[in-house]
Order: C-alpha cells, then structure tokens, then sequence
C-alpha cells in the first residue's frame, strides 16, 4: 500500500509541477494563469489533453511542439519530475498529517520561485503571500498559537538578517547585490525550517551557488545570477532532510 501511495502522489505531482510552470511563466509576464488555455508559445496551438499528460506526453513528442515542431523547453519535463518526486518525498517523510499539506505547499512555492526566478528575474509575491498565509493557517490548526507565533517570528529574524546581508553586500560590491524579492523568500522559509537552521541555509545555498556563480562568469560573462533558486533548492534540502541546527553543530565540532 505504501509503494501505491508513493505512485499517487508522483503522479500528482508531476501534474502540478507542469501546472506551477504555467503558474510561473503567465504570472511573472503579468498573464492569467486561468485563460488562454494551454498552447503552444510560438504557433498558438491549442494543446489537446493527450499532449499535456506529464513527462508521457514531452518523451512522446520528442521534445517538440506536434504542431510547429518547435523545441520545448527541457525544463518543463525537469520540473514535472522534481516535482513528482518531492511529492512523493513529502508523504514518505511526514505521512498523512497536517504537515504533509504544508510542506506541499512550501515545496510547491519553491518550485515555482526557482522557475519564475530563472527564467524572468522575479520572485513572484503573489505566490510568497499564498504559501505563508497557507502555512500559518495550517500551522494555528496543527501546534497552537503560541508555537505558530514563535515560528513567524523566525521568519522575521530570517528576513531582517537576510536584509542586514544585502546591506553589507551594497556596500561590499558598490552595487545592489540581492533583490528584494530574496529577502521576503527568507521570511517563508524562516517560517518552516526556523531562524537558526535560516543563517545555515543562506551558507548552504552560497555553497552551491558558488561554483555556478564561477561558471557563468568565466564562460558566459554573465554577472546578475539570481540566488533566490539557491536559497530555494537549499530550502528543499535542509526542510526534508529534516536537519537541526544542534545537528549541523555536532558534525561541525565532531
């Protein structure tokens, strides 16, 4: 039953992560995500409902657009995967409880950050306002008010020390060195993973934006990379690993 578990909530999630790419395309170019309907960006073809079953639908097609033959984006087939998989991740870890449906909807908005920030630069605040709204309902319900309380003001600590790391960084590099849109993703993830095990996220996404960060300006002279997509798939990491910071302590001392 466990193994029949797992396959439905990858399904499920493969189709919303097909739906969060449509969330984060339409959103950051200021669109509906409700009409149009699905369609081809290049020849405006309307999709039919064979063509958008995930990942089955891109393999089949090879990648293309049946009707214009134009390449789709591979990261329509990367984000109906990952997302299939932290689904299914997110039962395995917290099973059927009240904490499943919040680390689907912080998994989610994640998700859809790392793609709109990507792809447009943009952090949407649409979806940051939904995600925490969602999780402190959830939370109230789950723990109490005391504890939510504590859990918000986590997020408070996360976005005020995340602003004082952008003033530095202004100063550091005479130029803005983080959006504002990644000091409002710290309050949401402040929220969830809390305010010490925040500061060990903005290291751990540092860690792996380092090198990627080094790639592009050597090879592709690029120098505005977005870190909100390493703050988030550091977020992901720490949050289901389920980390503390008494852990990270212990190994650094150890």
């Amino acid at each position: 039953m466990e193994t029949l578990y797992l396959i439905i909530f990858f399904i499920f999630g493969s189709i919303m992560g097909s739906f969060y790419h449509v969330i984060a395309t339409r959103l950051s170019k200021g669109k509906s995500i409700i009409t149009p309907a699905s369609h081809c960006e290049k020849c405006n073809h309307q999709l039919k409902w064979y063509e958008l079953i995930p990942i089955i639908s891109y393999i089949i097609q090879g990648g293309k657009c049946r009707h214009c033959k134009e390449k789709l984006p591979l990261s329509y087939l990367l984000m109906e995967i990952c997302t299939g998989i932290l689904f299914a991740v997110c039962y395995h870890v917290f099973g059927f409880t009240l904490e499943l449906i919040s680390s689907i909807i912080f998994v989610s908005s994640l998700i859809i950050i790392i793609i709109s920030d990507i792809e447009y630069m943009i952090i949407l605040d649409e979806v940051l306002i939904f995600a925490v709204f969602g999780i402190i309902i959830i939370d109230i319900v789950d723990v109490g008010l005391y504890e939510t309380s504590l859990r918000v003001l986590a997020g408070l600590g996360s976005f005020a020390t995340m602003y004082l790391v952008k003033k530095v960084g202004d100063i550091m590099f005479k130029q803005e060195s983080l959006g504002g849109g990644d000091i409002k993703l710290m309050f949401l993830i402040g929220l969830v993973i809390g305010y010490p095990m925040a500061i060990c996220n903005i290291f751990f996404a540092t860690f792996i934006a380092f090198p990627i960060a080094l790639f592009l300006l050597i090879f592709k002279k690029d120098n505005i990379i977005p870190f909100g997509p390493f703050l988030s798939m550091s977020g992901i990491i720490l949050y289901i690993w389920g980390l503390t910071f008494s852990d990270i302590i212990t190994f650094l001392i150890s």
